[in-house]
């Protein structure tokens, strides 16, 4: 963003007592900085009166997020000064305990590759950084954020339905096992895989790219870390 802007000294007009605290910033911080609103409603590549409705008709009600997120880096200040949620309405998640709040999950992205090729070692787990979810999505799937960790998928073995680089999300809570994708350990391999009941208590370790031959192996020769609940890559 180009932060250069043409200024005009007090042309954002006084603080009404009575405004919201968003808008009321929004006039103080421009009065400081000697430019008006329509120069701010130009910079966001908004109409010249988008600003001024805003703060004095209140239309829109509130800011949209690059908007808010273009002036408050403009200003140099924290978005919650014009209207963002506090960070402290935000639920983050660490490696291991949660902190509950009502919106928002950072789920952990581990620095594991589940191989969807010829298979990897698994690597230190210590988070590198984190994916926000909608807590509101999450709850509906019924996941426990806590129990959730993001991965990225290495080789070609899962594609058409997996490929190679895209993000899934684990769900490591205890439940009965069932056909579907999976993170397992073989061999101390982390791998991703379509599992299926095998026979005798054997599980049927499946890729869905056909070039791969699919294999059964006993029941306590697979740790099964956790099931694939969502992917994400890009297009």
């Amino acid at each position: 963003m180009n932060s250069r802007i043409e200024t005009q000294q007090g042309s954002a007009g006084p603080v009404d007592p009575a405004m919201d605290p968003a808008r009321a910033r929004l006039v103080a911080l421009a009065a400081e900085r000697g430019v008006s609103l329509a120069a701010l409603s130009g910079l966001l590549g908004r109409n010249a009166a988008y600003l001024q409705q805003f703060v004095r008709k209140g239309s829109p009600r509130k800011l949209e997020e690059n908007d808010r997120r273009a002036l408050a880096e403009f200003f140099g200040v924290e978005e919650a000064e014009l209207g963002a949620p506090s960070r402290e309405t935000v639920l983050t998640v660490g490696a291991g305990a949660p902190v509950r709040a009502a919106d928002w999950a950072d789920i952990p992205r581990l620095p594991l590759g589940a191989s969807a090729g010829p298979g990897t070692v698994a690597l230190d787990p210590a988070p590198v950084d984190r994916l926000r979810f909608s807590g509101r999505w999450l709850r509906q799937q019924g996941l426990e954020p806590a129990m959730l960790s993001v991965i990225e998928v290495e080789g070609d073995s899962m594609e058409p339905t997996l490929r190679d680089g895209d993000e899934i999300l684990v769900d490591r809570s205890a439940r009965p096992l069932l056909s579907g994708l999976h993170v397992i350990r073989v061999d101390d391999v982390l791998l991703v895989k379509r599992l299926e009941p095998g026979s005798a208590g054997a599980i049927q370790i499946i890729s869905d790219n056909p070039a791969y031959p699919r294999l059964e192996r006993p029941r306590a020769d697979v740790a099964v870390l956790g099931r694939v609940v969502w992917k994400g890559g890009r297009v």
